[in-house]
């Protein structure tokens, strides 16, 4: 194995790690940015408020992304696994 082999591979794993945590990130991102929007505007400064909405949306989202993400997983393990041959 080549160290460019040790590179290609690390940067494969941290391009699929962002790619499946992004949909569920960006869902809590949102949500914590309007409902911090909305707490500045009535001046209602309770942290639990921000939680139970945040996990409500990301559990929606992963629920609604779950067979994209799995597939996403599937082609990135079984291109792995098929690539080792080739690789030692």
């Amino acid at each position: 194995m080549e160290a460019q082999d040790a590179i290609d591979l690390g940067r494969q794993a941290l391009w699929m790690m962002l790619l499946i945590g992004s949909p569920v990130l960006l869902a809590a991102l949102i949500v914590g940015l309007v409902v911090g929007l909305l707490q500045a505007l009535t001046q209602v400064q309770e942290q639990s408020v921000v939680f139970v909405p945040k996990l409500v949306v990301m559990f929606v989202v992963l629920s609604f992304t779950l067979p994209w993400l799995i597939n996403q997983m599937l082609h990135y393990t079984s291109e792995l696994i098929s690539g080792i041959p080739g690789r030692f």
